[in-house]
């Protein structure tokens, strides 16, 4: 037997077994030939990856499942890619990228490309137009954010120019909508323009996408992120819808990831996999540059940046590749009103005349077609600028108009029903051969310390083929005292007790305060270390 034919039926042994076979097989195959160091077996499990890739080029039909495995403790190279039902699964908060309405639209083009954006070094595309031009091209881009330029790169380039021109056209055509909104945020914090490409990436530019992890809107915000950055949802309000709200609260993410990181490639990584994700691989690399950490991201993250790339390429220059933006439903001009009392969309729409479904498309926060306005608070309606003279003629009478009808004790019943069954899920889920408990974690977008706490898992990570794993969603968890944050108070202040492997981020994640406030209470930086034991003042809320 050759020695290239029992690498092939080693690896497919590995693929076939569960994370724990995984790691006890190799471990005992090396220590038998002496290479049993952690190093050693480090460079081996990399070797053998490498050999999978290359074989997955060659692997025809989607016949075989195959999972991504290293070894039991490894939570970064957890994607999973099944090739039987087409399926990605595997990305954390905020963003979602196999999740996104990208990944959805090849799908249901039947374009074989899931496993390019899941592995994108796996597939390599190819134009008649050299590299020289396509560099040319990039630094003619003069973006703020340093543009790289690579095979990887280049492939997402050709995938939006040339191999999806449906697609593209449908994001050009949204584009000349929301982009110029996403600029004008993006200024207000004084972040780069080029960063409203990413809500292509995040969801093609749909308001309404949700994800099957539950992340939703223009820029796939999941459940607690949203509430961190200051989103209301409610019965009535889900503000990720919000396409405004949404994007302020990414551009809060990004200069709060760009103040950790100080690095954009970095910070963009980050609103996919998350920060803690990005550490983890800038400490495996031994570098903060991010080619140097790339191997050591999540799969799916490694599209993320060159993606990023291959969105601003279309963004500057489609009219060269004769695409076309297609036309949307959307108004070029829109006004807006102040609503202080409750609305219901079909009030608006059978008084002054405007089409249900444009006031959905203007409005996508208002979750049940209701404005809850009241006189505490302020909610904004938005409608076709060429509309405007008839909203006021009947403003005054807008609100009484059906109001027995559409303001019910069973209306409100309804709605109170239907939140409570679309929060607090509670999800069971199969191990399956070759999973890991980071895969599962990042599958659901739930942290993988709540899913072992959830689990009674200890710090082994071991999990068995065929165990049910209970999964809590949106904050349906039962009360436990274990895992939480270690918060005092003096009346003014909280303090938290730093523990191992928090992050200042994650510190203010958990606390539900901003970055920045952490920094500035403390007297820290954003390269400042932090240390076990030691307690930050936190402000109250």
């Amino acid at each position: 037997m050759t020695k290239k034919y029992s690498m092939i039926l080693l690896l497919f042994a590995l693929l076939a077994a569960p994370a724990a076979a995984n790691a006890q097989f190799l471990k005992k195959i090396f220590r038998k030939n002496g290479e049993a160091n952690r190093k050693e077996l480090k460079a081996q499990i990399d070797r053998l990856e490498r050999e999978r890739d290359s074989l997955l080029t060659i692997i025809e039909g989607g016949a075989i499942a195959l999972s991504d495995t290293t070894t039991i403790e490894d939570t970064l190279n957890v994607g999973e890619l099944d090739y039987v039902t087409s399926q990605i699964f595997g990305n954390a908060e905020p963003g979602s990228n196999p999740d996104s309405l990208l990944s959805i639209w090849y799908r249901q083009k039947a374009i074989p490309i899931d496993r390019f954006i899941a592995e994108p070094d796996s597939v390599e595309y190819f134009s008649d137009i050299p590299d020289s031009v396509y560099i040319k091209k990039i630094e003619e881009m003069n973006s703020f954010i340093p543009i790289p330029y690579n095979r990887t790169v280049r492939n997402y380039i050709i995938l939006y120019t040339e191999k999806m021109p449906e697609f593209s056209e449908q994001i050009l055509g949204l584009s000349q909508y929301y982009l110029p909104i996403f600029e004008e945020i993006l200024d207000q914090y004084n972040l780069p323009k080029e960063l409203k490409v990413m809500a292509i990436i995040e969801s093609g530019l749909s308001p309404v996408a949700r994800s099957r992890a539950n992340a939703k809107g223009i820029w796939q915000f999941m459940f607690r992120t949203a509430l961190q950055y200051d989103l209301k949802i409610t019965s009535f309000v889900d503000e990720r819808y919000d396409p405004i709200k949404a994007t302020h609260a990414a551009a809060k993410y990004l200069s709060d990831a760009y103040t950790i990181f100080g690095d954009w490639a970095l910070a963009i990584s980050s609103y996919n996999c998350g920060a803690g994700n990005v550490n983890k691989a800038i400490r495996r690399a031994g570098s903060r540059e991010f080619w140097d950490i790339y191997p050591y991201l999540p799969r799916e993250t490694r599209g993320y940046v060159p993606a990023f790339v291959g969105a601003l390429y279309l963004m500057n220059y489609y009219k060269d590749y004769k695409l076309e933006p297609a036309k949307t439903q959307l108004p070029i001009e829109v006004d807006t009103f102040k609503v202080h009392r409750n609305l219901h969309f079909k009030q608006v729409s059978e008084l002054v005349g405007i089409p249900m479904e444009t006031l959905k498309s203007l409005n996508p926060q208002y979750v049940n077609e209701i404005i809850p306005g009241n006189e505490k608070s302020e909610y904004i309606l938005r409608i076709p600028y060429n509309y405007t003279a008839a909203f006021v003629d009947h403003e005054d009478s807008l609100y009484n108009f059906k109001k027995d009808v559409y303001f019910t004790p069973v209306v409100y019943n309804r709605i109170k029903e239907d939140r409570l069954l679309s929060e607090s899920q509670t999800i069971y889920h199969r191990v399956r051969s070759g999973e890991t408990l980071g895969g599962i974690a990042l599958r659901y977008r739930v942290r993988l310390a709540d899913l072992k706490r959830w689990n009674n898992i200890g710090s082994r990570n071991l999990i068995r083929i065929g165990q049910r794993l209970v999964i809590y969603k949106n904050g349906g968890a039962p009360a436990s005292s274990s895992g939480k944050a270690k918060v005092t108070s003096d009346g003014s202040y909280q303090y938290y007790t730093i523990k191992k492997g928090d992050t200042l981020l994650g510190i203010a994640y958990s606390c539900g305060v901003k970055l920045n406030d952490i920094l500035s209470l403390n007297g820290l930086s954003k390269n400042s270390k932090i240390y076990p034991g030691k307690k930050l003042k936190i402000k109250k809320i």
